[in-house]
C-alpha cells in the first residue's frame, strides 16, 4: 500500500472531511551518475563555502535572497514555516467553478484524495457525487512541503482527485515567447483538405495505446553497451513542407490515413 505524501481535511460550508493525498503518478525516467569520461570515477557535489572552499554540512546552510549590489536577505528555515498559509493542513474549497471553463494550460500535476478512515467515507462520497453531477470543480489552496498549492479538486470514477494549478501570474502569454503566425486566416481547398485529413484521423482517446517509447530506446541502449553491440540510430526528422507542395501534402496524407484504418480493420 502506498504511502500518503500529505494528510489534512477537504473544508467545504461546515463539512470538513479528513482525507490523504496519494500520487496519482509515476516516474519512469532512466536516472545517470555523472563520470570522468576514460575513467570509473565518479563525479559528486559539494557544498562548498567559495570564500575558504571548505565543505559547509546541510545543517550550517541558510537560504540568501540577492536584494542588489551584491546585498543579499538572509532568511532562515524556520522563518518560511512560521509565515507559511494554510498551517491546520485544510485544503479549503473557496469556490465551485464550471469544469469546462479551467483551461488545460492551468494544470500541473494530479493527485488522487481519498478518505483518512472508513467512516468518513461517506460525506467524502456525498462531496465527489455532488461534484459529478454539477460538473463542478472545488478550487482551493493548501501547503504541502512548504509551498503553498492552487488545486481543482474534482470528481473521477467516484473518487476526488485534486489538481494542482498554475497560478495565473505563471502562464506565460504566446505573445511573449514565441513568433506569433502571420497572413490571413487559411480557407478554400486547403482548409477542406485539411479538415479531411483530420477527420480521417480521428479516433477515441486511449492512453493505453501509447507507451514512453524514448525510455525503452534508452533501457536497450545501456543493455546494447553492457554487451558490447551497435547501437541502431533512429532515422532522421522529416523536412519542413514547403508551400507550394503543401496541397499535394494533404491529399497523399488523407489517402495514406484512410489506407492505414482500412488494413486496420480488416485485420
Amino acid at each position: 500500500m502506498a504511502r500518503a505524501i500529505w494528510s489534512g481535511s477537504v473544508s467545504f460550508g461546515l463539512v470538513s472531511i479528513p482525507v490523504e493525498l496519494y500520487s496519482a503518478t509515476t516516474d519512469h525516467t532512466v536516472h545517470f551518475n555523472q563520470f570522468q569520461r576514460g575513467t570509473s570515477d565518479r563525479i559528486r557535489y559539494k557544498r562548498v563555502n567559495e570564500r575558504t572552499g571548505r565543505e559547509v554540512p546541510y545543517d550550517k546552510i541558510v537560504k540568501g535572497h540577492e536584494a542588489g549590489d551584491g546585498e543579499y536577505v538572509i532568511v532562515e528555515p524556520e522563518e518560511l514555516d512560521d509565515i507559511a498559509p494554510g498551517r491546520s493542513r485544510t485544503l479549503d474549497i473557496e469556490a465551485f467553478v464550471d469544469l469546462d471553463e479551467i483551461d488545460p494550460v492551468f494544470f500541473q500535476k494530479t493527485y488522487w484524495l481519498g478518505p483518512a478512515k472508513p467512516e468518513f467515507s461517506r460525506p467524502y462520497l456525498l462531496l465527489a457525487q455532488a461534484m459529478k453531477k454539477t460538473n463542478r470543480a472545488g478550487i482551493a489552496v493548501f501547503v504541502m512541503r512548504g509551498k503553498q498549492y492552487l488545486t481543482a479538486l474534482k470528481e473521477d470514477n467516484g473518487i476526488l482527485a485534486v489538481h494542482t494549478l498554475f497560478f495565473a501570474d505563471e502562464i506565460r502569454e504566446p505573445k511573449d515567447v514565441l513568433e506569433m503566425p502571420e497572413g490571413r486566416a487559411p480557407r478554400g481547398k486547403e482548409l477542406d483538405m485539411a479538415v479531411s485529413l483530420v477527420e480521417s484521423m480521428a479516433d477515441d482517446w486511449n492512453p493505453k495505446d501509447y507507451r514512453d517509447t524514448y525510455t525503452e530506446r534508452v533501457n536497450k541502449l545501456i543493455k546494447a553497451k553492457q554487451k558490447g553491440r551497435e547501437v541502431v540510430v533512429e532515422a532522421e526528422p522529416p523536412e519542413a513542407t514547403g508551400v507550394v507542395d503543401l496541397m499535394e501534402a494533404l491529399q497523399r496524407s488523407v489517402e495514406a490515413s484512410k489506407s492505414k484504418r482500412g488494413k486496420k480493420k480488416a485485420g
